[in-house]
């Protein structure tokens, strides 16, 4: 479903998504103009390569003007945030998934940007916040999340591997 691959790859809120305007998308430059916000200010963010690739080839199929919605109902008018909230639970729980929460697909984008080793500081001005404690909320990272990066940068780990074979000692 093109709109979760949209969801995921921009963190975008459920409003947001179903205001942006084909117009929006600046394909050759990368840029998403977010013209419908939660604080209301417009909002440009970058557009990653693949999420790219998907719309134009999802446009390619849909067709439609510049100033129609990116997603649509089957008439061409805009997507209900009821509507899209029962079509993504149908969507999830045929695949076995059971949170369908529509703001999870924001929390996902939020912790994995974290997790992939993405500037927090650029995290909150993608996810238009005006406080890195909003951002905080959204990285839900768990212990088993933090293991492989704990190991890696972890003191003590790389104080006795750059020692050849030093370890630390107590004082006696």
């Amino acid at each position: 479903m093109v709109m979760i691959n949209y969801m995921v790859g921009t963190g975008n809120r459920i409003r947001t998504v179903i205001n942006i305007q084909i117009k929006h998308l600046d394909f050759e430059n990368g840029l998403i103009l977010l013209a419908e916000t939660k604080n209301g200010r417009q909002l440009i963010i970058p557009m990653a390569n693949s999420l790219s690739q998907i719309l134009r080839e999802y446009l390619g199929y849909r067709k439609g003007e510049e100033d129609d919605y990116l997603f649509c109902d089957s008439h061409g008018k805009q997507l209900s945030r009821d509507g899209v909230t029962t079509v993504l639970y149908r969507y999830n729980h045929r695949r076995g998934v059971e949170k369908t929460s529509v703001h999870l697909y924001r929390h996902f984008f939020a912790k994995h940007w974290i997790m992939n080793g993405g500037d927090p500081f650029e995290l909150q001005t993608i996810l238009g916040h005006s406080s890195p404690t909003m951002v905080q909320n959204y990285v839900n990272i768990y212990g088993k999340d933090l293991k492989p990066n704990f190991i890696r940068y972890n003191p003590l780990d790389n104080y006795t591997k750059g020692k050849k074979g030093e370890v630390i000692r107590m004082r006696k």
